[in-house]
């Protein structure tokens, strides 16, 4: 587990593994005296003397090594005895007190094991395994100390900074963080990555080049190795601190570049400090990264108690017809948030099983430069045309409720001064969740300081960070759930703050009403691996009417039908929306029936295959509940190449037999002239058996798999 270990020795002299022969025998003469001084250590009773401590993962294929042989503290990453991550720097740097890395080497170490599991409320697995070895390392320059502690998982590593309280340290300021990744062979590996701090947050498509071509990137971060091996880098437990981008300064030598405030600075603390978790997901396969569970792990636990107040369900709203130009937000004679207009669509959830009715633009502000001027915006004051009253007593009769929104165009001080009002006022009317919006370009969150003068920032700043959490917690006073868009990205906060129900924080079904250019067929597929990896995502998928200005039109959806009903599996979230305008799915009620049958609550998620912007395949099993909890579901999508994959029905109960509700690609269904072609099947199966999915090009396979016996 670290360097007390004999056989962490022995792994780690094999210099056959080091391109450094140099560093690699300095290390080792290190880490035999480190041993000498650690039996010297314990036949004496004290607390182990290190240059070089390293954690092992339960399954004993990661290790950690962290050393401070050039006297500053650094570390380095094996995965099957091959290094993933090597000889990287570790530190920050305060205004004050300067550098905290050169001049600071290992003091003493303690190392632990867990091994735990705990459920979650709501989730894409109701049980969560919790395994890990951890070594906390104390070091020191002779009059100041800091901490680091590692954590080893089967599926990664993460660790984080500590600055306990100490003599002559109070208010600290943050300007640099040293943390770095490097990465080997980068002109080697291959990455998926959007650009960090431009005009957008982080509604980007995603690029994919070699690693050493990337610069500023935001994280998730999702790169493969020459060998194979994929990785992700990101962070876990995001508060009151900055958001981690990326930085390639060198070949392979990713930096961690903090987000900063108005006036320069990165992070405004005070000793005893945690940092956030620095992370580092690692799997065999693409498949494996998926299957990971580290962010979650890295959280703290439920700090709101009882939430089983936090419903997760389905979905419709008035908002598509606005991307469309059917309607508007604003008052006149196309509003879309009117009291009839929103009865009508409370009628079509109530008929066919959905919870709620999303409003869009029922409050005051909408009309003129809302985009440009957030501060007109009441969140308590409907338009006349709208009754919440008379809303939310129709919506009770008919077993639905109203899901409130707050759109801030980004000025969060005028949100926030009415903020209290505003949630009393929904709670009030029986809302249980609000889709909050944050529509502001990159760096132009607007707020007013204490002195009165406006300040702009960036959404996953330091400030912005402690606005978002500031939102949740105010909201769980009232047992209110949050789906932010315009978000912070996810960090797994969900875990300690369950009313987070979602997130946006990535490019949405939106775009292709309109952006420039709309998703592509890859889009989806390299989502998978990325952005949710860090956590639940509202795509709202389902749209039917793939193209209504027309199959050559720019803006349309780039994909199959039922590459649209396979969304709802892969791309997860616990609030799902039936997107498009109700009259589309009467006119295809058969396809319909998927969005209808499939939850939202899972039991237990497995990622099946796939490769990172080419094709996924998701298992999910239904969480025992409203339903027995029998029933399987599986989604299959891919870009523009059609394929076939044949699938193990291996995930299926032994012993039960399920009827397959299979909606699938026609075959000559694809997503530019052909998008509509799709097949509704059943078929017998078990566990034993093995199905060939075809998938079109920019296709996909939705299954239900119904338990029968």
């Amino acid at each position: 587990m670290n360097s007390q270990r004999p056989a962490a020795l022995s792994h780690d002299d094999d210099t056959s593994t080091h391109k450094h022969d140099f560093n690699a025998k300095k290390r080792s003469l290190s880490k035999l005296a480190a041993i000498t001084s650690i039996i010297l250590g314990t036949a004496f009773g004290n607390v182990a003397q290190a240059k070089t401590v390293s954690v092992t993962s339960p399954d004993k294929q990661i290790v950690i090594s962290i050393f401070d042989d050039n006297g500053q503290p650094e570390y380095k990453v094996e995965f099957h005895g091959k290094e993933v991550i090597s000889d990287s720097r570790l530190g920050l740097v305060f205004q004050s007190l300067g550098e905290f890395s050169k001049g600071f080497t290992i003091e003493q170490s303690k190392t632990n094991n867990t091994k735990n599991r705990w459920q979650q409320p709501w989730g894409e697995q109701e049980w969560i395994e919790d395994n890990y070895n951890q070594t906390n390392i104390t070091l020191s320059n002779g009059k100041y100390k800091f901490k680091l502690h590692f954590k080893a998982f089967d599926d990664g590593i993460g660790f984080r900074y500590e600055l306990p309280k100490q003599a002559e340290l109070s208010q600290l300021t943050i300007t640099n963080e040293l943390t770095e990744f490097s990465v080997p062979q980068p002109e080697k590996a291959q990455a998926w990555w959007i650009p960090a701090r431009g005009w957008n947050r982080y509604e980007y498509l995603y690029s994919n080049s070699a690693l050493d071509k990337v610069t500023n990137v935001h994280t998730p971060f999702t790169f493969r190795l020459d060998s194979g091996v994929h990785m992700s880098i990101h962070e876990a437990a995001l508060v009151d601190y900055a958001s981690m981008t990326l930085n390639q300064r060198r070949s392979g030598k990713l930096k961690a570049d903090l987000t900063p405030w108005s006036d320069g600075s990165l992070v405004k603390t005070q000793a005893g400090f945690f940092t956030p978790w620095r992370t580092i997901q690692i799997s065999d396969d693409a498949a494996g990264l998926l299957n990971s569970h580290l962010i979650l792990n890295l959280n703290e636990p439920n700090k709101l108690g009882d939430v089983s107040w936090v419903e997760p369900g389905k979905y419709v709203g008035i908002w598509w017809g606005m991307h469309l130009n059917e309607n508007t937000w604003g008052s006149g004679d196309k509003h879309g948030a009117t009291t009839s207009e929103t009865k009508r669509y409370m009628d079509f959830a109530a008929n066919n099983g959905f919870g709620g009715v999303l409003v869009e633009g029922w409050n005051l502000g909408w009309d003129g430069s809302w985009f440009h001027n957030g501060d007109v915006f009441s969140f308590t004051q409907p338009y006349p045309d709208f009754n919440l009253d008379a809303v939310s007593h129709y919506g009770n009769q008919k077993g639905v409720k109203l899901i409130g929104h707050h759109e801030t165009s980004g000025s969060v001080t005028n949100y926030r001064n009415q903020m209290q009002d505003a949630y009393d006022l929904y709670q009030q009317h029986g809302v249980s969740q609000i889709k909050t919006g944050y529509v502001a370009d990159g760096g132009d969150i607007k707020r007013i300081d204490e002195n009165g003068i406006t300040r702009h920032e960036w959404h996953d700043g330091q400030f912005m960070a402690n606005e978002y959490l500031f939102s949740v917690q105010e909201a769980a006073k009232r047992q209110l759930s949050i789906n932010t868009h315009e978000p912070i990205k996810d960090t797994g906060l969900r875990r300690t703050y369950p009313n987070w129900i979602a997130r946006e924080g990535a490019r949405g079904q939106e775009f292709n009403a309109w952006g420039t250019p709309p998703n592509n067929p890859s889009h989806t597929t390299t989502l998978a691996y990325t952005r949710m990896l860090s956590g639940p995502m509202d795509f709202t998928p389902g749209i039917f009417d793939l193209a209504p200005k027309g199959l050559d039109a720019v803006n349309r959806v780039q994909t199959t039908l039922t590459k649209q009903l396979a969304l709802y599996v892969v791309l997860y979230s616990p609030i799902q929306m039936a997107a498009d305008l109700p009259r589309n799915y009467l006119e295809r009620q058969d396809a319909f029936q998927f969005i209808k049958d499939v939850p939202t609550d899972w039991h237990k998620s497995i990622a099946l295959a796939g490769e990172v912007g080419e094709y996924v395949v998701f298992a999910r099993q239904e969480r025992a509940g409203k339903s027995d909890g029998k029933d399987w579901y599986l989604g299959a999508i891919t870009d523009d190449i059609a394929r076939e994959i044949d699938v193990k029905l291996d995930f299926l109960t032994q012993g039960v037999s399920y009827e397959a509700q299979i909606y699938r690609d026609g075959k000559d269904a694809n997503w530019q002239n052909n998008p509509y072609d799709y097949v509704i099947e059943t078929k017998r199966v078990d566990s034993a058996d093995i199905l060939t999915l075809k998938l079109a090009s920019s296709g996909g396979t939705a299954i239900r798999f119904k338990a029968v016996d």
